[in-house]
């Protein structure tokens, strides 16, 4: 049986150690040289990030988040042994965790150590479909040729790559359709390797929860439960017509990913759809100076995703949450697309100003949307605001001071409030 060693990369014929380093870390398939769709999933990307900028933080378990009103944005391994998860109330994790370490995002940094994981794969394919900035799809087919080794190999030496320049620890998904390569990286995190082959497709989701098919959350596993429909064999039983009719076009994509059937391409040009940021407070505010503030630091956050992807957006849009749960949202469609951290406080500003007497708030978020290429913004200037290029100037010039002295170098006095 094919197999590959993890740590050298060589291939060679099935055994329990790698015959060329005596590693013990050796991945076997039957279709380890012909499959050629992955998914590549960052190891807690935040919280690894922090680790590896904080070697103090090592070995304790580390929450990236807001406050203990927030929620969290992403755990280390040791929390999620404790039973910490993503997108979990921070009162919650805490009450789990105690002793967790909690860390504020830095998205301008994940989104650099984003760009340079984002570089290493273009490395092996053109076809690159960034799902986040910690994950992405990548068609490794016909590049067998290109690097004299099969996609399973260029793989195991992306991920190598990344833990011995980077820091970071990722797992990989193989399989034969973008549907089973994502499943495939979750199976052995962290560092995983594993592969679904098209022979043991069928056998392999057969007993499987109906929870593993992507895009059935909650309520459509409530739905289908009412159904009867719990496992994938569940939904094997099923003629596809019945299941269309109960169930519509959501009916007709689960009889075909039941049989591990899913024809979708990867992308390397799909669009990115909105940048934003927001912030759960600890207590309800209602103090305006206090607001500004938070509307200032999302807006750069905003801003700094932008840049660092190389795009800016033409829609700003405002989001508050009230002490009541109601949700506020505001849009403004700008002349001219902006990356400006300046020009989005501002219209942002412009939006929250008529609404700031309906405090408290518990949430104030920022986005930018309808995005485009970088190359296209703030181009005409503002004719009512003449000092509007001067700031922008004075910001390009800030950011690259903070480059190369860091993010405390300079900090606006709105940024302290």
């Amino acid at each position: 049986m094919p197999s590959l060693c993890r740590d050298c990369h060589t291939t060679f014929d099935a055994a329990r150690r790698c015959p060329a380093c005596g590693s013990p870390r050796v991945t076997s398939h039957p279709e380890l040289r012909d499959l050629t769709i992955a998914h590549m999933d960052c190891d807690a990307f935040y919280a690894s990030v922090e680790k590896r900028d904080d070697p103090a933080l090592r070995d304790k378990p580390v929450i990236v988040g807001g406050g203990r009103r927030g929620v969290v944005t992403t755990a280390c391994y040791i929390a999620r042994i404790r039973g910490v998860r993503s997108a979990m109330p921070m009162f919650q994790a805490l009450k789990l965790c105690p002793e967790a370490v909690i860390v504020k995002p830095r998205f301008e940094v994940y989104s650099a150590v984003s760009r340079q994981i984002r570089a290493m794969m273009d490395e092996i394919t053109p076809v690159v479909e960034p799902l986040s900035l910690d994950e992405a799809f990548m068609d490794l087919g016909g590049t067998h040729r290109l690097h004299g080794a099969p996609p399973a190999v260029m793989l195991s030496r992306l991920v190598a790559r990344m833990q011995s320049e980077l820091g970071i620890t990722g797992s990989i998904g193989l399989s034969h359709n973008k549907f089973l390569a994502k499943i495939a990286s979750d199976l052995d995190k962290p560092r995983g390797f594993s592969l679904i082959g098209r022979a043991e497709t069928e056998c392999f989701l057969r007993d499987k929860p109906v929870g593993l098919i992507w895009g059935v959350g909650q309520v459509t596993r409530e739905a289908l439960d009412r159904a009867g429909i719990r496992t994938i064999a569940d939904l094997l039983r099923w003629d596809e017509r019945d299941l269309e009719a109960r169930f519509g076009g959501m009916g007709t994509r689960l009889w075909q990913l039941a049989r591990g059937k899913d024809a979708r391409r990867v992308s390397a040009h799909e669009p990115v759809r909105g940048l934003s940021n927001e912030t759960t407070f600890g207590e309800d505010i209602s103090d305006p100076d206090l607001l500004d503030g938070h509307l200032w630091r999302l807006s750069e956050k905003v801003s700094g995703r932008a840049k660092a992807k190389d795009l800016a957006g033409r829609v700003v849009t405002l989001k508050l949450k009230r002490a009541d749960h109601r949700i506020l949202t505001r849009r403004l469609t700008l002349r001219d697309p902006t990356q400006v951290a300046d020009r989005i406080y501002r219209t942002a500003r412009g939006l929250f100003d008529p609404v700031v007497g309906e405090g408290p708030f518990r949430l104030l978020g920022v986005g930018l949307a309808d995005l485009c290429a970088a190359d296209e913004a703030d181009i005409a200037g503002d004719l009512l605001d003449p000092l509007a290029v001067n700031r922008a100037r004075a910001e390009r010039a800030t950011d690259a001071i903070r480059a190369r002295w860091g993010e405390g170098a300079i900090i606006k006095g709105r940024a302290l409030r």
